[in-house]
């Protein structure tokens, strides 16, 4: 290992709870740069681990405005974070409920061998499986729903139609989609335009026999009004890897639903998905670093301000 004088650049972790970091040591080495691990637990930490970084890795930490006007030389923040394994538990989750797999499973343990007690259950070929969002996460779910033979329906107002005809799926305002689809799957990041676009007026144009699945954040369903339609049966059921407040307690009543699967904000994770999480962001960083556009940028309109002529 070269003495750290040597080194170029100095990244820096901010807070991760990986068992190791030597695949990000790896990427960053190729530009020469430094790699420094802390797990900062306040905004104080933060800066004073950060203030002299020409990037960070940050898994949790709040970089928020007074440690970004901390930063002296910082050029990359990147965010570990990756949706491949997301799609799969999408997929996971709409087959669970659909052919009511817990259900049944649980009624057997009881001894109750009858399949009469999951009914109806339905095919999946030709039924409406619909994305609310269409961006990379909702794009790996389309393959996937087809392969099981199900027809695509996809809302988002960002994305044209030309995009989605040509993965073969049908765009559709959100009522419509909402009105037609057997499945329907929630892909769309949290903000103040999509929070609760999931509320009792979008759950009583559902059909009583679809399902919704939230593989994304929590708050874009309501909660209260989630629980009133499985309940008294306004649709069919749910699978959830997210709540408004996560973990929840054990009495939620949410939870006492037979109707309801839900899995513990595990979307994310595979050992596979992990390695390939702390690989890509390191490299995001390493790229930035080398003046290179970052092969996944979230915030592509830095690219406008010339941002990126970072070498020097």
């Amino acid at each position: 290992m070269s003495n750290k004088k040597d080194y170029k650049f100095k990244v820096v972790i901010t807070d991760a709870e990986y068992k190791d970091f030597d695949l990000e040591r790896k990427e960053l080495e190729k530009v020469n740069a430094d790699l420094s691990v802390y797990q900062c637990k306040s905004e104080d930490e933060l800066i004073e681990a950060t203030k002299d970084a020409d990037g960070l890795l940050v898994q949790y930490a709040n970089i928020n405005r007074n440690v970004i006007k901390s930063l002296k030389k910082c050029k990359v923040i990147a965010r570990y974070g990756i949706g491949v394994d997301t799609s799969d538990h999408a997929i996971t989750l709409a087959l669970t409920c659909i052919r009511k797999v817990v259900l049944l499973n649980n009624a057997v343990k009881k001894g109750i061998w009858d399949y009469k007690i999951a009914t109806p259950i339905f095919r999946l070929k030709n039924k409406k499986f619909g994305l609310v969002g269409f961006g990379s996460i909702g794009r790996m779910v389309v393959r996937k729903a087809q392969a099981f033979g199900f027809i695509v329906l996809a809302y988002d107002p960002y994305i044209s139609s030309s995009v989605m005809t040509e993965n073969n799926v049908e765009k559709m305002e959100l009522e419509e989609l909402l009105r037609e689809s057997d499945v329907i799957s929630l892909h769309l990041p949290l903000n103040k335009n999509t929070k609760y676009i999931i509320s009792k007026k979008e759950l009583k144009l559902m059909k009583k026999t679809a399902f919704l699945i939230n593989t994304s954040r929590g708050s874009l369903i309501n909660q209260e009004d989630l629980y009133n339609a499985l309940n008294e049966k306004w649709i069919a059921g749910a699978g959830l890897d997210v709540l408004e407040e996560i973990p929840t307690n054990s009495d939620d009543k949410l939870l006492k639903l037979d109707n309801l699967v839900i899995t513990p904000h595990i979307a994310f994770y595979s050992e596979d998905s992990l390695r390939d999480l702390q690989r890509i962001a390191a490299v995001g960083v390493a790229q930035v670093l080398k003046g290179e556009i970052p092969s996944f940028l979230v915030n592509k309109e830095v690219l406008k301000g010339n941002c990126l002529k970072v070498q020097g």
